[in-house]
Order: C-alpha cells, then sequence, then structure tokens
C-alpha cells in the first residue's frame, strides 16, 4: 500500500547557490543543481521579491536540472539575498555589489 502512495522520488538539492561578490556593473551568476528534472514551480527571488526572465535577469535550466540566474550589470542596490524555490526545496545566497572606488 506505502507503494502505491510513493509515485516518484523527491528531488533534492545536490548543488545550493553559492555567496558572490561582485563589482559595479558586472554580472552575477547563481547556480543550483537539482538530483532529477521535473520539479514544478521552479521560481528565483531576490530580496523576497520574484525575478522574471529579461535582458538584465537571465534565467535558465539545463536538462531539467541545473538552474541558472544570471544578473546582468548590477547596481549597489541589487546587492542581497537570492533565494532559488523548486518545490519545497530552497537554496539562499547573499549577493554582495561592491562599488568602484576611483583614486585619482
Amino acid at each position: 500500500l506505502l507503494l502505491l502512495c510513493y509515485t516518484e522520488e523527491e528531488a533534492v538539492i545536490v548543488s545550493g547557490l553559492k555567496n558572490t561578490d561582485v563589482f559595479v556593473g558586472e554580472s552575477a551568476t547563481f547556480t543550483c543543481e537539482l538530483s532529477h528534472p521535473g520539479v514544478k514551480n521552479v521560481q528565483w527571488w531576490l530580496d523576497g521579491s520574484p525575478l522574471q526572465n529579461n535582458c538584465v535577469t537571465e534565467i535558465s535550466e539545463q536538462d531539467g536540472i541545473i538552474h541558472t540566474l544570471t544578473l546582468n550589470d548590477v547596481a549597489c542596490h541589487d546587492s542581497g539575498t537570492v533565494t532559488f524555490r523548486a518545490g519545497s526545496l530552497i537554496s539562499t545566497a547573499k549577493l554582495l555589489v561592491k562599488g568602484i572606488s576611483l583614486l585619482e
């Protein structure tokens, strides 16, 4: 009876997000690897705001397992907590955008 209720193996996070430091104007990339494809409700967040795929925010997926977020041309205000959510799985990391001081 238990086997009938057990439809598929629960996916796990094989490799989670890593804290990333970049300078203003650079790109920051976050990658999360899942144990297998088919996880529903995949979403990326920055400081609690959901991210959408556009020219600044690139969201991609390889084989349904490797999920990648690239934030292009970051600014200081982009610093914060990046969250990857796939179903009940969650991985977070800090993004620190450092300003460039021009020394004369």
